[in-house]
């Protein structure tokens, strides 16, 4: 496989992505598969004639190989696996050194990076990211590379084509885990099943173990949230729905919210 993509960088690994997604919904699966593994065999210079089983035998070869998740697509940083050279691969790069299983971790990231608070991540905020990126691996990036990584990974993700990230683009680009809050029922019957989930659920925001969310804790419950109600969300709205929810929760006004605070808004009985 590398001798086929010996010469390939980021910019021309996007082309061929484009090509071959040609459904643009982030994957390659079904016949998109078979017309990819087509071209890969006729780059590695197989017999003219190829034939459906050559197509086949080399898929399931491939797939059992690269598909991590597994489930029967190619994604993105699976396909960059198999034909990127590390040190082009700064895709590979993102999920291997940040693994989210937490929206707060992810949200503390997106209020790093949106450095002027304007609900989107533009060009310029990425290109901090990438650059602060390389330099905890110890990498160096001439001003010209970084400006040609930043305008690829724009290209890769900024579904819109608006020239900003927003949040869902950048849970692409940091592989973010499913929302936490899909593993509850939240119309559970019983008082007794809604107080066990409402116990799990707070551990799993309340990061820094103080009893009460704040910061980034707040943004990834309300982030969560959101999402039970509708898959897109942006910067803007998330910060709408957290003024509202602290209004109506943050009871002391410490600019937190409090374990007792969070059941009540939840018609919960919540004693210490």
């Amino acid at each position: 496989m590398d001798s086929a993509f010996n010469n390939l960088d980021a910019e021309g690994f996007l082309q061929i992505w484009q090509h071959f997604d040609a459904e643009d919904n982030g994957y390659i699966e079904g016949t998109e598969l078979d017309v990819f593994f087509r071209h890969v065999m006729k780059k590695l210079g197989m017999s003219v004639e190829i034939t459906d089983d050559e197509v086949k035998s080399m898929k399931e070869r491939i797939m059992s190989a690269y598909d991590i998740m597994p489930d029967g697509r190619l994604q993105l940083h699976e396909l960059a696996t198999m034909m990127l050279p590390e040190e082009e691969n700064f895709l590979l790069m993102f999920r291997r050194e940040t693994p989210l299983d937490n929206s707060v971790e992810f949200m503390r990231i997106w209020r790093n990076y949106d450095a002027d608070s304007s609900g989107y991540i533009s060009a310029q905020e990425l290109k901090g990211f990438l650059q602060d990126l390389f330099l905890q691996h110890k990498k160096t990036l001439s001003p010209h590379k970084l400006d040609k990584y930043t305008d690829t990974m724009m290209k890769m993700f900024d579904k819109n084509k608006d020239g900003n990230l927003d949040l869902n683009d950048l849970a692409r680009i940091l592989s973010l885990k499913d929302n936490f809050l899909l593993k509850f029922n939240m119309e559970a019957c019983s008082q007794e099943d809604r107080r066990r989930d409402f116990e799990k659920i707070f551990a799993h925001y309340d990061v820094s173990k103080t009893g009460a969310l704040e910061g980034p804790e707040v943004d990834g419950f309300v982030k969560d949230m959101m999402e039970l109600v509708t898959p897109t969300i942006s910067g803007t709205d998330l910060d709408k729905f957290r003024k509202v929810l602290l209004g109506h929760c943050d009871i002391n006004g410490d600019g937190k919210i409090q374990k007792n605070e969070l059941a009540l808004c939840l018609g919960l009985k919540y004693s210490n």
